[in-house]
């Protein structure tokens, strides 16, 4: 126990600067040129296989730029038992990797064996509360450190969730001793399709708990705005970003593309602008 409370503790304290999201068609310009990237956020699940190419590339990129882990199948939220297959690829990957820390996403991605391959909302309730604390501080238990847990998009609501989004998150991060990876497209986004104020879940966060920030562009269809990754970042959500920062302070920052994915050069001038504007924003 007293190597678990000394890993999370360290983990904490830690501060990268700003980074992109590791994709394919960016392979060799990381590898080739040294890039104005301070690190890289990869995709667990596409590294956790027994070799190839994406292995081959991830070890030549973690000569030279801090990763970090982010997966989309943990499926923490559901009442299915715990994938101990996948538990134990997550942390051969870790191993392998040494990632500065690893995370997933606040959701369930599937029901009795089967992977629906997309992030469900969950209930808001004191039962799912005390079901995710439970499987938390099972996975970091087994890991061996503390892990991030984003919130995700939403474009319905449960009828018999009692308590506020924002509310549930500060809950399980304290409750369940884990961190938070603050997504700020995605506040923008399920503010606008459920009606809430995003400064309100903002304000809601505990700031102790915010260990990175994720940015991204998404897809408004007017009524209803769907988080889609393939889009540039828009000016309400780089102006929530500012936001966080005053509230947050310097906290690791990195950009999302995951479609209709630009040449390199497009996300590092986003990147600085993701740069300039939490500098502006700490000297408020």
């Amino acid at each position: 126990m007293w190597f678990l409370i000394m890993t999370r503790q360290h983990l904490q304290n830690q501060h990268l600067g700003f980074g992109l999201g590791l994709r394919s068609e960016h392979y060799l310009d990381l590898i080739e040129h040294e890039q104005p990237v301070d690190w890289l956020e990869i995709i667990s699940e596409n590294y956790m296989i027994a070799g190839g190419k994406p292995l081959y590339y991830l070890d030549k990129i973690a000569e030279r730029y801090p990763l970090v882990m982010h997966g989309v199948s943990l499926s923490i939220g559901s009442v299915d038992p715990l994938n101990q297959n996948y538990l134990q690829d997550l942390k051969k990957l870790a191993q392998r990797v040494k990632p500065k820390w690893i995370s997933d996403h606040l959701c369930w991605t599937g029901t009795q064996g089967i992977n629906l391959h997309d992030l469900m909302p969950l209930p808001y309730t004191e039962e799912a509360l005390a079901h995710l604390v439970a499987r938390i501080t099972q996975v970091q238990d087994f890991l061996g450190q503390r892990i991030l847990l984003e919130n995700v998009s939403s474009y319905l609501t449960y009828q018999h969730s009692t308590i506020a989004e924002w509310e549930f998150l500060r809950a399980i991060a304290q409750k369940a001793d884990c961190l938070v990876l603050l997504d700020i497209n995605n506040i923008h986004v399920s503010a606008h399709n459920h009606g809430f104020d995003p400064i309100t879940y903002l304000e809601a966060m505990p700031v102790d708990r915010i260990q990175q920030i994720h940015l991204a562009g998404h897809l408004n269809k007017g009524d209803y705005s769907i988080d889609t990754h393939d889009h540039d970042i828009i000016d309400s959500v780089w102006n929530l970003y500012a936001e966080s920062v005053k509230r947050f302070g310097h906290i690791s920052t990195m950009i999302e593309r995951d479609d209709d994915i630009p040449p390199l050069s497009t996300l590092l001038a986003e990147l600085q602008k993701a740069r300039d504007i939490s500098a502006a924003a700490l000297t408020q």
